[in-house]
C-alpha cells in the first residue's frame, strides 16, 4: 500500500462531503454528530463479504460500493421510512490503489445521492479481504413491520424479481452472453446482480402497506417471514406473475441457458424489489393472503430452489 490511512480517510471525507445542515460534525472526528428530529429513527445494518457477495472479477469498484449502499437504503425504505445518513466499515488487504478506492467510495456516493442522503463516517481496518459493513439510518413516524399482514390482503410486488439472480447465474457459470439471443436481457441481468437498479420510489409509495418487507433473500423466503410474523398464508400467483412486464423476456433467456425461470424469480434474492400487503396498493399485484400459515407460489411443476445463507 503505497498510501497511508490519514490519505485514504482525508480523500473520503472529500468524496462524502455534504451540505447538509443537520450535520454538525462529519468525518475526521471520533464521531458523526447530527441535529436530532423528534421522528423516531430506524437502524439497519449490512454487509459484502469479498468472493461471497461480490468477487472483483465480476465487478468494478465503483459497482460493488453500490451494490452495499443500495441493499442499505432498500432496507430503510421496506421499513415504511425515510433513510437520512449512512456510516461504512471497509477492510481493505492493502492491495488496493488509491483509484480502487476512490472509485468504491465514488459507488456509494452516487447510490446515496439518488436518495438525498449523506454518508457521514465509518472506520478503515486491515483484513485478508474486502468486506464492507454500512449502517443506514432512517426516520419514520409509523414503521411498516412483516407482522401487519391481514387475511384479504392483497401481495403486490414493486417489479418483476429474479434478474440479480439470472446475472449471478451467468456469471457464475462463465456463458458468453455476446453469444446469445437473449444478450440485450442478459446484459440487464449482469447489471442488476453487479449493481441493483433499485425503485426507491416504489419503496416509498409502499409506505401504507399493511406488511412490507425489501425481497433481498428471495420472493418465497421473505414472504415466508411475513407469512409466520403474520400467521397468515400468502398464495402467490404464478400466472398474475406470468403476466407481468419482462417476464417473458426472462423466461427466454432462462430457457436458452437451461435454466428454470422460476428459481430466478421464487428464490433469487438481492434485486431489492418490494414485497407489500394492503389494500389497492401501487405496485404489480401477485396474489392473496388467505388463512394458514406459509407462502407458495401456485400452479408450478416444481418447487423453486436457490440460495440460503446457512444450510
Amino acid at each position: 500500500m503505497s498510501f497511508s490511512e490519514s490519505e485514504v480517510i482525508a480523500e473520503l471525507a472529500s468524496i462524502f462531503s455534504s451540505s447538509d445542515s443537520r450535520i454538525l460534525v462529519g468525518i475526521g472526528d471520533d464521531g458523526a454528530v447530527v441535529r436530532a428530529s423528534k421522528a423516531d429513527i430506524v437502524i439497519t445494518t449490512d454487509m459484502a463479504v469479498e468472493n461471497v457477495h461480490f468477487k472483483r472479477a465480476w465487478s468494478s469498484a465503483r459497482e460493488i460500493g453500490a451494490k452495499i449502499t443500495a441493499a442499505n437504503l432498500a432496507d430503510i425504505y421496506a421499513m415504511g421510512a425515510n433513510p437520512q445518513y449512512l456510516v461504512a466499515a471497509v477492510s481493505l488487504t492493502g492491495d488496493e490503489s488509491m483509484n480502487w478506492i476512490r472509485e468504491l467510495a465514488s459507488g456509494m456516493k452516487s447510490e446515496a445521492d439518488k436518495c438525498a442522503v449523506s454518508i457521514i463516517g465509518g472506520d478503515i481496518v486491515r483484513g485478508p479481504v474486502v468486506t464492507i459493513s454500512m449502517t443506514a439510518f432512517g426516520e419514520v413516524t409509523a414503521p411498516r413491520l412483516r407482522s401487519g399482514a391481514k387475511v384479504g390482503d392483497s401481495i403486490y410486488v414493486s417489479g418483476l424479481p429474479g434478474y440479480s439472480a439470472a446475472g449471478f447465474f451467468l456469471l457464475s457459470n462463465e456463458i458468453n452472453v455476446n453469444g446469445l439471443h437473449a444478450s440485450s436481457v442478459a446484459e440487464r441481468a449482469l447489471l442488476q446482480f453487479r449493481a441493483p437498479d433499485v425503485n426507491y420510489q416504489a419503496g416509498a409509495a409502499f409506505s401504507r402497506a399493511d406488511a412490507l418487507c425489501d425481497v433481498s433473500d428471495g420472493l418465497i423466503t421473505q414472504g415466508r417471514q411475513i407469512a409466520r410474523s403474520s400467521g397468515v398464508r400468502l398464495e402467490i400467483s404464478s400466472e398474475l406473475i406470468s403476466a407481468l412486464p419482462s417476464f417473458q423476456e426472462l423466461q427466454n433467456l432462462a430457457d436458452e441457458v437451461g435454466a428454470y425461470v422460476w428459481d430466478w424469480i421464487g428464490c433469487g434474492g438481492e434485486d431489492h424489489v418490494f414485497l407489500a400487503t394492503g389494500k389497492e396498493l401501487p405496485g404489480l399485484e401477485i396474489g392473496i393472503v388467505k388463512a394458514g400459515l406459509d407462502c407458495e407460489i401456485l400452479g408450478l411443476t416444481r418447487t423453486p430452489e436457490g440460495f440460503t445463507h446457512f444450510n
